[in-house]
């Protein structure tokens, strides 16, 4: 069994789920059920994936969970581009995010290949 707490993907995504959390919290009420839902559950979806992976017995499970991870990052990725948009996410918050986001794409897709390379 793999422990997901050793993987950079896994701290970086945790991070991104917690900063959603503390930046979503401003978003209008009104979307609370909408695009504020959305997002959290993405957000929560990235770390979670890496943590299921990481508890399957198989190499290709693991990298299934992995690229499941990879998906709700990208999903994520574009909500909160929408939300900017849309004015519900300042440009401080988006700042913040944004690179955290890219580096946590990077990274967990360094993981994957290095996996399916293998």
């Amino acid at each position: 069994m793999r422990n997901h707490t050793k993987l950079r993907a896994f701290e970086l995504a945790d991070e991104v789920a917690v900063l959603v959390y503390q930046m979503t919290a401003r978003f209008p009420k009104k979307e609370l059920y909408g695009l504020t839902s959305q997002i959290r559950r993405a957000a929560v979806s990235v770390p979670s994936n890496i943590v299921e992976g990481c508890a399957r017995d198989s190499h290709a499970d693991y990298l299934r969970f992995l690229y499941i991870a990879f998906g709700s990052l990208r999903e994520l990725h574009y909500q909160l581009s929408l939300s900017k948009r849309l004015g519900f996410l300042c440009n401080l918050d988006s700042s913040l995010i944004e690179p955290k986001i890219v580096e946590t794409e990077k990274v967990l897709n360094g993981l994957i290949r290095a996996l399916r390379d293998n």
